[in-house]
């Protein structure tokens, strides 16, 4: 009894740990790349490319995340992730906005989050 009650236990953790995308990389600092052409290009060029051959572990996590993101309105984002989603956003509207026109062309092709998302996106341009 006691085992299946701890099996369980376990068991509703590993499920609830998969409902949140991992943290180890909240670390980063957004700022270091945002700031840092070749760095911002390199993570870029990951998320663009079809294939991880160019991706670091963060980025690559980043551009398995993002589909998933965008469909549920980052429910499973940390805090964190959410400041940092909105941060990294509004960098891209205002300093590389072909950067990001050629992120949404990949990632929002028909403009189905771009309607959803539009009045979050006028808030951080403005």
């Amino acid at each position: 009894m006691v085992r299946t009650f701890v099996a369980l236990l376990v068991l509703g953790a590993l499920v609830a740990a998969q409902d949140k995308y991992t943290t180890k990389f909240d670390s980063v600092n957004l700022d270091d790349i945002l700031n840092n052409d070749r760095l911002l290009n390199k993570y870029a060029q990951c998320l663009l490319d079809a294939d991880d051959r160019n991706c670091t572990p963060d980025a690559k996590e980043l551009k398995k995340a993002i589909p998933d993101a965008l469909t549920n309105e980052c429910a499973k984002c940390s805090e964190k992730q959410k400041a940092g989603t909105e941060k990294v956003t509004k960098f891209l509207l205002e300093k590389k906005p072909d950067l990001w026109k050629q992120l949404e062309a990949k990632y929002d092709p028909n403009g189905e989050y771009r309607k959803r998302y539009d009045d979050r996106i006028k808030k951080l341009k403005s």
